[in-house]
């Protein structure tokens, strides 16, 4: 351990949708006078804020966040560039402090962060292209079905709903002719953080409760004038999201309106369950009831830090 410079900390809040990730993370961030990293890969778009739970106006002005909608839907934004822009930021922000915070739902973000993103092979841009549009023929069952073929255990692991992810894995799998899982941990970049790593859960039906209530208070606020000024942009990537693609459904006239908010709901607990999942793979991660008390967290994070000092 070096003697000369103070150890930096990334303190990382985890969990499932709806339990309370940036409420718990901007407590934490006022008691280290911190400010915020968001690895939450939608809330990085403008144009997306109800269906997306953006943090609201007082929540952000409870600690200084950033990547919270600072790109537009039309630009194409890769976890990739995420954590070379993250890992910017930090070593900015360590400057001044030996704390800061990083809060999202999104694992594959907060792993790219914490441990550095894997090495992939180049891919044949004829590879990219024939994908597309066989996707564009035969729809998001055709990418879900070849990657199951040809990598089934980064199948079980990857948003199958989300094309963009699924057709990025099978491009390395034919360009290579290796599973794309065979690239994933193999070399790692150095970090000069230590992180700490917070994790809130529920019982299954306490987080699926708040899941409903969330996407009701959407309802309420406004998602649908929101998701009907997308819908023209409905194909692109940043809107295969949960909550926007079974309002595009309604507006199509392929459902009604109860029967999409049903759908929102039931897909968003199968997500929450899909980010449980992933997040328990985590061995560093200590976890909390959501109802834990932000003190108790806080003490927690400083028996951690004191035992590096």
């Amino acid at each position: 351990m070096n003697t000369h410079l103070p150890n930096k900390y990334l303190i990382t809040v985890i969990g499932p949708t709806a339990i309370g990730k940036t409420a718990m993370a901007i407590e934490i961030a006022k008691h280290y006078n911190c400010e915020i990293i968001s690895a939450d890969s939608r809330q990085f778009f403008k144009e997306m804020a109800i269906g997306t739970a953006v943090p609201s106006k007082e929540e952000l002005a409870g600690a200084k966040h950033h990547f919270i909608q600072h790109i537009s839907i039309f630009k194409d934004y890769n976890v990739g560039d995420f954590e070379r822009d993250a890992i910017a930021k930090l070593d900015a922000l360590y400057q001044n402090n030996d704390f800061a915070v990083m809060v999202g739902g999104s694992g594959l973000y907060i792993d790219a962060v914490l441990k550095g993103f894997d090495d992939f092979p180049d891919v044949d841009m004829s590879v990219r292209e024939l994908l597309i549009a066989n996707y564009e023929e035969k729809g998001i069952e055709y990418l879900q079905q070849e990657l199951q073929r040809l990598d089934p255990i980064h199948y079980e692991n990857v948003a199958t709903g989300n094309p963009q992810r699924m057709m990025r894995a099978l491009e390395v799998c034919i360009s290579s002719g290796k599973p794309y899982s065979s690239f994933l941990n193999i070399k790692k970049n150095s970090r000069q953080f230590i992180p700490i790593v917070i994790g809130l859960e529920a019982e299954r039906e306490t987080m699926y409760s708040r899941i409903d209530q969330r996407v009701n208070i959407m309802v309420n606020e406004g998602i649908l004038d929101e998701a009907k000024a997308l819908y023209p942009n409905k194909k692109l990537n940043a809107l295969q999201t949960v909550g926007y693609r079974e309002l595009f459904s309604y507006f199509d006239g392929e459902i009604t309106l109860d029967f999409a908010l049903e759908e929102i709901k039931k897909n968003t607990r199968r997500f929450a369950k899909r980010q449980m999942t992933w997040f328990k793979r985590s061995e560093t991660a200590r976890w909390f009831d959501f109802k834990s008390p932000a003190a108790e967290v806080i003490n927690y994070i400083d028996t951690q830090s004191n035992a590096n000092i």
